[in-house]
């Protein structure tokens, strides 16, 4: 996490803006959403349907150049779970 820096609002239009210091912008153009949790304000770039589908289909891509094992399905040796008093 980088540690906190100092910027100052101004007004933009009709509204209240922040500039954002160098090396913490989302890149210019990105949607973001804006949230408020009591008096901090939360940025996070919004999610891109197209871009999360895009990222599945290539590591699902990837997954089949791996493909299987030449012996098919490793058999894992049996597990037996400690004992966990009090969980």
């Amino acid at each position: 996490m980088n540690a906190p820096r100092k910027s100052r609002t101004f007004k933009s239009g009709n509204s209240e803006a922040v500039r954002l210091p160098k090396g913490l912008g989302f890149g210019i153009g990105t949607e973001v959403l804006v949230e408020r949790r009591g008096d901090e304000l939360v940025l996070r770039a919004a999610s891109n349907p197209d871009a999360e589908k895009a990222a599945v289909r290539e590591l699902v891509r990837r997954l089949r150049e791996i493909g299987r094992p030449d012996d098919g399905v490793q058999a894992r040796p049996d597990f037996e779970a400690p004992e966990r008093p009090g969980l």
